[in-house]
């Protein structure tokens, strides 16, 4: 099972990732401006504000990263705390901006922290 659960925290991580690149670099482009369904205006206005969540998206992959990585007895909790700072992160943003994030951040963030308490 811990297979399977570093597995999932790796996938919450690479989404994290990509999160990061959508909103830092690819927020005022055709693809961003397609992923995201704003316009060229909307996506040039709030590009900075687009940034400054993009590199929040990186601190919790880098989060998780190192609770993967981490060989000591904390990796436990370190999955934990990065884990939920996720749901979090997705149920906020599920309920103030669009419920597509539930399913897209939240949803895999809970599937994972389930996995670290079967394990």
């Amino acid at each position: 099972m811990t297979t399977v659960t570093n597995v999932l925290i790796g996938l919450v991580a690479a989404l994290h990732v990509y999160f990061l690149v959508l909103e830092m670099f690819l927020w005022d482009t055709p693809y961003g401006r397609r992923v995201f369904g704003s316009t060229p205006e909307f996506s040039k206005a709030s590009r900075v504000l687009a940034s400054n969540q993009g590199l929040y998206n990186g601190f919790l992959a880098a989060g998780l990263i190192w609770a993967l990585l981490d060989p000591h007895s904390h990796a436990f909790e370190l999955k934990i705390f990065f884990l939920t700072c996720v749901i979090v992160a997705g149920v906020y943003g599920g309920l103030t901006a669009t419920r597509k994030i539930l399913f897209v951040q939240a949803l895999p963030a809970v599937v994972a922290l389930v996995a670290v308490h079967i394990r």
